[in-house]
């Protein structure tokens, strides 16, 4: 009688376990993080809740798809997204990335406090967007510069340049374009206004999300053309309606000269 030796059971007991388990699950690879691009730049303190960890964010920081960044009081952040769109974050904002892919430029982020303002980049693939969620609505963009803030359940977009298409949770939408601003409140149904935005709405919204000022004393960085032009048009307007305002509401019986003074013998 043969005895088989110790060595044979122990290799032809290996082989059976490997064909009972699938060969694809053993060859397949660990899930790597899907990167959305990098923090540029902080003012601290600000950090990404990634899973279970919470990690300081600086310059250089990669962001991948369902981080969350959250920036604290008197802090902000800058995001540099692959593809060249790029978030600034207000203090006491939380945004989740939760899908960015470059190649075929689709974006989802959703706000649920704060303010950010995204330059996004003109979407040219078929099935491309760029959306900003917040619990009231949504805005998807195609290339553009715009902000959006969510506050005390009203969730307000402002154009700076191009056009945004703005949603309530009914789907009823409208388009708001450079120099406009709509607002959605959480649980209305009704469709949105848009309106002018006023200069000093505009300069607020630059200043609250603008990392080289937060002061407030170089509000003009970080603009483009099309918004400086919006800015000096809305700027303008009124030095240009109020006196026709004024002189339409003057007596059409007397015409008064502007040059004299009261009490004046030559005033008529």
């Amino acid at each position: 009688m043969n005895t088989k030796s110790p060595g044979i059971l122990a290799l032809a007991c290996a082989l059976a376990c490997s064909i009972s388990v699938p060969f694809d699950l053993l060859a397949a690879p660990q899930t790597a993080s899907q990167r959305a691009g990098e923090v540029s730049r902080v003012i601290p303190a600000v950090n990404i809740a990634r899973g279970a960890k919470s990690i300081g964010a600086s310059a250089k920081t990669i962001l991948d798809w369902q981080d969350v960044v959250n920036t604290l009081a008197n802090a902000r952040a800058r995001l540099s997204l692959d593809g060249g769109s790029t978030l600034n974050m207000g203090s006491d904002s939380s945004v989740h990335i939760v899908k960015h892919d470059a190649g075929a430029q689709q974006t989802d982020l959703e706000l649920s406090l704060g303010k950010v303002r995204a330059q996004a980049q003109k979407i040219t693939q078929a099935n491309g967007k760029f959306e900003v969620h917040t619990p009231a609505g949504v805005a998807g963009v195609v290339g553009t510069d715009f902000y959006t803030s969510y506050e005390n359940d009203i969730m307000t977009v402002i154009v700076f340049d191009g056009i945004v298409r703005v949603c309530n949770l009914a789907g009823i939408c409208v388009e708001v374009k450079a120099g406009q601003m709509t607002t959605i409140r959480r649980g209305d149904s009704s469709s949105p206004i848009v309106a002018q935005a006023a200069l000093s709405v505009l300069t607020e919204a630059i200043n609250s999300t603008n990392l080289e000022a937060p002061s407030g004393t170089q509000q003009a960085h970080h603009i483009s053309k099309a918004t400086a032009i919006t800015l000096g048009i809305i700027a303008v307007v009124p030095i240009i309606v109020i006196p026709i305002v004024v002189t339409r509401g003057s007596s059409p019986s007397k015409t008064v000269n502007p040059l004299c003074s009261p009490g004046s013998a030559t005033c008529g």
